[in-house]
């Protein structure tokens, strides 16, 4: 009998340790940051906010940029969502290899992270150069999204202007960007003034940005040309624009609809190339019925 009665007791407690386990993994989860290495030995900074069991969001950001690029975004974004902001490869504080900055190779770790945590498919929202790579892990890993925002970017950079000058500029670094040159490039992404507190806070990330990588990845970007890719992508997708944006032009974003099935484009008067920086909340409020409808 005693026997029983203490089978019993080990039964409740254990029960009660697993009800409250459960409890802690359905609470929503505050922003946490993380570092998970990849198959490919890749450590990849990240932080990650929400609720577990809600829809996966996976954020990239753009060129020389970092998960920080998401802050104003994760601060305003309903916990209802488990949402993920990526460091890529290079940036922040994610590994700086020598190679592995062409789209392909940077889409290949998202897909690898997507797997490694066992998310499924997930809604891809990338900005510039993130936006190309949503694009890359589309085509490539077309099992594992589920709808894809692009925000600020294009299918094909080969005929950009704006950034096949800057890029004529940066292939002549052989030194570490300063922070003027740095704010200098972060000022011509705004139309609006932010905090000067979150621009110290990218225009820092910038340059922690090594020399080789803001060279080697913006090489590799003005090479992307997905136009006649695009109408393999056949997921839910809608196209972000500021039509102030001093990078990305409207006949790209007019390209990406007309080849892209049922795409959705909104255009942002008066806003700059991170509009998500200027206007925080609307875009959180398109993103929320983007993904909810």
């Amino acid at each position: 009998m005693k026997k029983l009665v203490v089978l019993f007791s080990l039964m409740t407690f254990a029960n009660g340790l697993f009800a409250q386990a459960h409890i802690l993994f359905l609470m929503p989860l505050d922003r946490q940051e993380k570092t998970i290495e990849l198959s490919n030995n890749v450590k990849l900074n990240y932080v990650e906010q929400g609720n577990r069991l809600g829809v996966p969001v996976i954020f990239l950001h753009g060129y020389t940029d970092s998960w920080h690029s998401f802050d104003y975004v994760l601060n305003h974004l309903p916990k209802k969502y488990h949402a993920f902001a990526i460091s890529l490869r290079g940036h922040g504080n994610s590994d700086r290899t020598l190679t592995g900055y062409q789209p392909e190779g940077l889409a290949a770790d998202v897909a690898s992270f997507v797997k490694q945590l066992n998310l499924g498919p997930v809604i891809i929202v990338g900005h510039s150069m993130g936006g190309v790579i949503a694009q890359r892990f589309v085509l490539d890993y077309p099992l594992l999204a589920k709808s894809m925002v692009i925000v600020s970017s294009a299918a094909n950079f080969t005929d950009n202007e704006p950034v096949k000058e800057f890029n004529s500029i940066v292939q002549k670094f052989d030194q570490p960007v300063d922070s003027a040159f740095a704010a200098e490039f972060q000022s011509s992404t705004i139309v609006h003034p932010i905090s000067s507190k979150y621009f110290n806070t990218v225009v820092n990330e910038s340059r922690k940005v090594p020399v080789h990588v803001w060279k080697s990845a913006l090489a590799e970007l003005i090479k992307a040309n997905y136009t006649n890719e695009l109408s393999k992508i056949n997921i839910p997708t809608l196209i972000v624009w500021g039509e102030k944006d001093s990078f990305c032009q409207r006949k790209e974003q007019d390209e990406l609809l007309k080849s892209i099935r049922g795409a959705k484009l909104l255009i942002y008067p008066g806003t700059g190339h991170a509009l998500h920086w200027e206007q925080p909340e609307r875009f959180v409020k398109d993103l929320e019925n983007f993904i909810d409808k």
